[in-house]
């Protein structure tokens, strides 16, 4: 086996992201060992200064009531627009694209209303395989609130048999069998279960080629892949704060729509005072003024602890660079699949895309006689990783806080059990 330990030393001494871990809370085990935390894809980590974010509004509360609206350090009627340019940064959009309200759910719902509009000949939504179970939940109900049955207004985008991998090839193959039928296609950035990172433009095209609209979940895509959403041009995405993102359980999402659509106010969609016309908003009149861009979906005044630390989070992703994070998450799975191979196991296999345009920074181990057993004995040793029915081990470590010397730990478990 190469000198791991030795490699991941270097390499972290060469890392310039290095500096940020300190400026996250690192999770003890038991023993008070700092845990080998690489379940940034399901909750990504407080940062040091989330509490201080916090406190400060609980004080403007305290302070000023109600005329916190206008009087706090950062103005609430106003909050969600501090979070808009850094937050465009790291999904590749103009500001008036983007904007950060509800939750990934209730925002897959509200684009659907607009950009799912069925009839008798384009009627189907297209997922892909394996596709996170709240989203399929929310694509066949709206497909039945239509007056559609999934069972066909539903296309699933399947691997080719006995693979866990969506070619290009296969992509084409799906839109071209059900375009002239299909009136969305909603896709995952980055499959939850495998790891895959699908082609965003490549996809936008084809779909649109196909008289079809299109759109991105990116839970696992916002803060890991190097996103250019205005260039690629889909119609729309949406995407969770409390992965990638660090902005804690269950925080608020983040929603784009492309510039294209901005002059549309009258495209349909379930309306709400927080996306009336911000000049008029407080004269609260009977007509409803839709504002133009992103900021037009908004339904209510915005929760605004949740938003602190989301604030507070993507200032780490200011000073980071969305470079230099992507940089280092793909040194981190080459170092790790380097590793892998190395330990030439026969009881596992690695069923993420070693490509660097197809993975992020999840990788998926399948256990290939579905042997959990590996994943207790790793969580007993201080490793935070999760299981996936029925045989896969996800690990993601992250460039803002993971070491390499983290994995080259995890690696030499790995040899031991």
């Amino acid at each position: 086996m190469i000198d791991l330990r030795q490699k991941a030393l270097q390499l972290d001494q060469q890392d310039v992201l290095a500096p940020f871990r300190k400026r996250f809370c690192i999770p003890k085990t038991k023993e008070g060992k700092e845990a080998i935390y690489f379940c940034g894809n399901s909750l990504g980590l407080m940062s040091t200064g989330i509490r201080t974010a916090v406190d400060q509004e609980l004080m403007d509360w305290e302070h000023h009531g109600v005329l916190g609206h206008h009087e706090a350090q950062y103005p609430w009627y106003k909050y969600h627009e501090f979070l808009t340019k850094p937050m465009a940064a790291v999904v590749g959009a103009l500001p008036e694209e983007v904007v950060v309200m509800n939750t990934l759910t209730v925002n897959v719902h509200l684009m659907m209303v607009s950009f799912y509009r069925p009839d008798a000949k384009r009627h189907k939504i297209l997922i892909e395989y394996s596709a996170f179970p709240s989203d399929r939940y929310a694509v066949e109900s709206q497909i039945r609130f239509h007056g559609f049955d999934p069972a066909t207004s539903l296309v699933v985008l399947e691997p080719e048999p006995g693979t866990h991998y969506i070619s290009k090839e296969r992509i084409q193959q799906v839109f071209d069998e059900h375009g002239e039928e299909l009136a969305l296609a909603l896709i995952g950035s980055v499959n939850y279960y495998t790891g895959q990172a699908y082609p965003i433009r490549y996809m936008t095209e084809l779909a649109h080629s196909h008289g079809s609209k299109i759109g991105f979940d990116l839970a696992h895509g916002a803060g890991n892949l190097a996103l250019a959403l205005h260039d690629d041009g889909p119609d729309f995405a949406v995407w969770c704060g409390y992965k990638y993102l660090n902005g804690g359980p269950g925080t608020l999402a983040g929603c784009f729509v492309h510039q294209r659509h901005h002059d549309h106010t009258q495209l349909p969609r379930f309306a709400g005072w927080w996306g009336h016309n911000k000049q008029t908003r407080f004269a609260m009149g009977p007509r409803f003024e839709c504002m133009p861009g992103a900021e037009g979906w908004q339904l209510s005044n915005p929760p605004i602890l949740p938003m602190a630390c989301l604030r507070e989070s993507l200032s780490i992703f200011e000073a980071a660079g969305m470079d230099n994070i992507r940089a280092k998450n793909l040194a981190l799975g080459d170092f790790l699949l380097e590793g892998i191979k190395s330990l030439g196991r026969t009881d596992m296999e690695t069923i993420t895309p070693v490509a660097a345009d197809e993975r992020g920074a999840q990788w998926s181990l399948r256990m290939l006689q579905g042997n959990k057993g590996m994943f207790e004995k790793l969580t007993q040793r201080g490793v935070i990783a999760d299981w996936r029915e029925p045989d896969v081990i996800r690990i993601a470590p992250v460039a803002l806080y993971n070491q390499f010397a983290e994995l080259a730990e995890f690696l030499e478990l790995l040899k031991q059990l």
